[in-house]
């Protein structure tokens, strides 16, 4: 087996031109852009995120990620969701690779929870996006409801390092 940490994202093919020109903005801004971004979006779209039935072995998958970071200093955490939306090839990021698009929304849906809470790193009270991830926001925003759940899912599922047959 190889791991690819391939810069081209997946295709975006067959997602409304909207959803994926929201895509594709949301990729070229910074990680710490990224992770705002999809923090506001949480805060918005909240329960909507989740898989309606994730199933007993996909939260398994997931509590076992999910603790290993909740294990973590906030440091550490954080620079350990930043691999992760980088791209970084990573122990965690291979792990989060193996994970079915429902499963990746769990963990993410987890992560936020706990970030919520404090019981992963939170985001910063003082934190504002730059004025290009504003942009995005107002862009995925001016979406419909499910197109917006698209993009979510479609950020969440590109992350990670994918496991490749040799």
């Amino acid at each position: 087996m190889t791991f690819t940490t391939d810069t081209n994202f997946p295709s975006t093919v067959g997602l409304p031109q909207a959803v994926s020109a929201a895509v594709a903005n949301f990729r070229g801004l910074s990680v710490d852009d990224q992770l705002g971004l999809l923090w506001l979006l949480y805060q918005n779209l909240g329960c909507s995120l989740t898989p309606v039935t994730p199933g007993a072995a996909r939260i398994f998958l997931t509590q076992g990620l999910l603790h290993r970071i909740k294990q973590m200093s906030h440091t550490e955490q954080l620079g350990a969701i930043r691999d992760l939306l980088a791209g970084a090839d990573t122990a965690i990021a291979r792990q989060y690779g193996t994970f079915v698009p429902n499963t990746k929304l769990a963990f993410w849906y987890q992560l936020f929870e706990w970030m919520y809470t404090g019981e992963v790193v939170p985001a910063p009270a003082t934190y504002k996006l730059s004025p290009v991830a504003e942009k995005v926001l107002k862009q995925i925003v001016s979406l419909d409801y499910s197109e917006q759940i698209m993009v979510v899912r479609q950020v969440v599922v590109e992350m990670g390092v994918e496991l490749l047959s040799a």
